[in-house]
């Protein structure tokens, strides 16, 4: 039987080992956290990342390695890659955990971005202001997700607080200046590619935030062939330069027809939690496929979907579990404020049962204001 590690025991590595199952696979974590919440369904090493006795008894008793979140060491991926396969693999893992070698690889490969400087000190803060203009965000290179590490100067009498806020992380993980881009929409593409380079996308998929944090997701998004196209192919030119294996997310700005790219998450992505229920095969059972050098499965849609991200503590689910086409998954987090606690998804057979489903869950856990965006978009003219 085939055992697979996954570096990170957060809810997408629980998300993976329950998708694999039903392929008779076992898997193994490796996690700082004793109480990681994967660990509740696959044995848990507990352990540092950078570790080489945790790392080397992983390494003994897997026979793939993958990971659940891309602040992984690269260097841990790369020392386990010289012992067992590890996919995606650690050159894809190093350019997305830096926000400056992303955004200049994207632009290598023609893929339109925001403009951006590197920032090493205050004196180049200032001249990245001065050349960009503002509003403009000051963030970490590293080690930055869901919002964090991050400071929009608004104004040029920003600076002084901006440099205060984040200025000491310079010397450590660097920082970048990027352009404030004023979108319309969020999108994504949830993409795999196989070991054998075959590449496939799920339907496009929009996004709206609150705190930098992903509150609901909408498949398929609203968007005209032209520019669907044109995102699929940013991604798989990404893909093939990476010679990426497995799942991953690109997520674009969409700007007055303009698509700009924000940023790679190389793992399966919270925007693509949707394809549990919604798609033909989820992102998970793919990304399992993908590394382990299975056939693809297809990622057509089944209809419509909405996720719903639950933030901090859980709601009541039976307003979730009343509706046809209504599932829950709990992560089994204990509550906090500003964590991942679950999300729900909403799939119907059309996109008007999908929105009156939507309405209906809305006034049952007073959410109203997380599917509003969601129920207007649905409502409005295709872009």
């Amino acid at each position: 039987m085939t055992t697979v590690g996954i570096l990170g025991g957060g809810q997408l590595a629980r998300m993976l080992a329950l998708s694999g199952a039903p392929l008779g696979l076992r898997f193994l974590v490796l996690d700082t956290a004793q109480d990681a919440c994967a660990g509740q369904f696959a044995p848990l090493i507990v352990g540092d990342y950078r570790d080489e006795a945790a790392l080397a008894e992983f390494a003994s008793k897997v026979d793939v390695a993958t990971f659940d979140f891309e602040n992984v060491p690269a260097e841990s991926a790369q020392w386990l890659n010289e012992r067992v396969p590890v996919f995606p693999n650690p050159r894809a893992l190093a350019i997305a955990q830096d926000r400056l070698a992303e955004k200049s690889l994207f632009r290598e490969l023609g893929i339109p971005v925001p403009e951006f400087a590197d920032v090493s000190d205050r004196a180049s803060l200032d001249a990245a202001v001065a050349r960009i203009g503002a509003p403009c965000i000051l963030k970490t290179r590293r080690l930055g997700y869901d919002g964090k590490g991050q400071f929009r100067i608004k104004s040029v009498a920003d600076i002084d607080v901006a440099w205060t806020a984040l200025g000491a992380q310079a010397a450590g993980v660097g920082l970048i200046l990027e352009a404030f881009v004023p979108f319309e929409r969020e999108l994504s593409v949830v993409a795999v590619r196989g070991r054998d380079g075959e590449f496939r996308t799920w339907p496009l998929t929009e996004n709206w935030h609150v705190d930098g944090v992903l509150s609901a997701s909408l498949a398929p998004a609203r968007a005209q062939t032209e520019t669907t196209a044109r995102a699929y192919a940013y991604a798989q030119s990404l893909a093939e330069s990476l010679q990426y294996v497995g799942v991953f997310a690109l997520e674009l700005f969409y700007r007055g027809g303009e698509l700009l790219a924000n940023e790679l998450a190389p793992r399966v992505h919270n925007s693509g939690h949707w394809t549990i229920e919604g798609s033909e095969t989820s992102q998970f059972e793919n990304h399992l496929r993908a590394v382990l050098g299975l056939p693809l499965g297809d990622t057509r849609m089944v209809g419509a979907a909405c996720m719903l991200n639950w933030i901090g503590a859980m709601p009541d689910a039976d307003a979730v579990l009343r509706e046809p086409g209504g599932h829950w998954h709990d992560y089994g987090k204990l509550p906090r404020a500003g964590r991942k606690v679950g999300h729900a998804t909403l799939r119907a057979d059309d996109r008007v049962a999908l929105r009156t489903a939507l309405e209906r869950v809305g006034r049952a856990l007073d959410r109203q204001d997380q599917v509003a965006p969601v129920i207007g978009t649905m409502t409005g003219d295709e872009t």
